[in-house]
């Protein structure tokens, strides 16, 4: 295990640098610039040249990758155009919050969706099994932007169950620490719900599929015809079965919640990756763009690693020599 693990690791090196080296080509192709939003039209023509000096200098594209790696092996991403400040503390600032937001949207959806999906499985063409295929297609088809209204207008305009936008009061900041969580997670509910609902139905979908596989083998026959109960039959025995797709779609799924939040972030006010991530796109910031995009590619690459690492912890008879 030891030894797949460090090939995985000194392959994931390659993969990451070609990612950043793509997103390095997109910008460089993309229309406009840093200096496009902050131009004033009062400005001389001298002002705007050294502007234009300072913020996108005419390096080479393979310069300016290089340059980029190098400042990254130092703990070094860029400097913001906008925020005037390091990528790497914005980062540290703005992940804490699509952490937690991400974290609540995916323990949902799995204590929601794989439930679902073995009852689901365990009684098909009954009529929880066609209530749980409409949600699942709908949960999937469903915009996120459009939920995210629709709950905004019932839960906070409507009812005031729950507050507009935000991560939390400002009026709370120096209460005690448990009305300030208290209140956080408040504020979380609804983004988390509206986040999870997609992967809710994914998981209950993979889960139905995987365990409508897994039931009718050999072993799951043999182990009924022995008289166990059903129970012990689904959950100890074809569960664990039929819970390794579910592993990989869990190594994907953290990324995709992260990258995922933008839309919701940005509906709910919440201040997270998301947000400073559209913010970065509207002014240009591309030392911000660049370094998101990056620190979710390097995201991606280690959830695949660890899936792959929980497949022979999930199933003993998988080895990787």
């Amino acid at each position: 295990m030891r030894t797949y693990i460090i090939r995985r690791v000194l392959q994931m090196i390659p993969v990451f640098l070609g990612i950043v080296f793509i997103l390095f080509l997109l910008m460089e192709a993309a229309p406009g610039g840093p200096t496009s939003t902050m131009m004033d039209p009062r400005m001389t023509p001298e002002q705007k040249a050294i502007l234009a000096e300072r913020l996108d200098p005419s390096l080479p594209i393979y310069q300016k990758f290089v340059n980029w790696v190098v400042q990254a092996l130092q703990g070094s991403l860029g400097f913001s155009i906008k925020h005037k400040r390091p990528v790497t503390d914005l980062l540290g600032d703005f992940i804490g919050p699509t952490f937690l937001l991400s974290m609540a949207a995916l323990c949902l959806s799995m204590l929601i969706g794989i439930p679902i999906g073995i009852i689901s499985a365990t009684k098909q063409r009954s009529l929880a099994d066609t209530a749980a295929t409409i949600f699942s297609l709908v949960g999937i088809s469903m915009p996120t932007f459009f939920f995210g209204l629709l709950l905004l207008k019932f839960f906070a305009v409507d009812l005031r169950l729950f507050p507009l936008f935000g991560m939390q009061n400002v009026m709370l900041r120096n209460a005690p620490w448990l009305t300030r969580w208290a209140d956080i997670a408040w504020h979380t509910v609804l983004p988390a719900v509206v986040l999870g609902l997609s992967s809710t139905a994914s998981f209950m979908r993979y889960m139905r599929s995987s365990m409508l596989e897994v039931i009718r083998q050999d072993y799951i026959r043999t182990a009924r015809a022995k008289g166990l109960r059903e129970k012990v039959v689904i959950y100890r025995h074809a569960f664990r079965n039929a819970i390794i797709p579910i592993i990989t779609l869990l190594g994907f799924w953290i990324p995709a919640l992260l990258s995922g939040a933008v839309m919701t972030e940005t509906v709910f006010g919440y201040p997270g990756l998301g947000k400073l991530s559209v913010d970065a796109v509207n002014t240009r910031d591309y030392p911000v763009i660049l370094g998101v995009n990056a620190m979710l590619a390097m995201l991606t690459l280690i959830g695949a690693l660890v899936a792959d690492i929980l497949y022979a912890v999930a199933d003993p008879r998988i080895k990787y020599e």
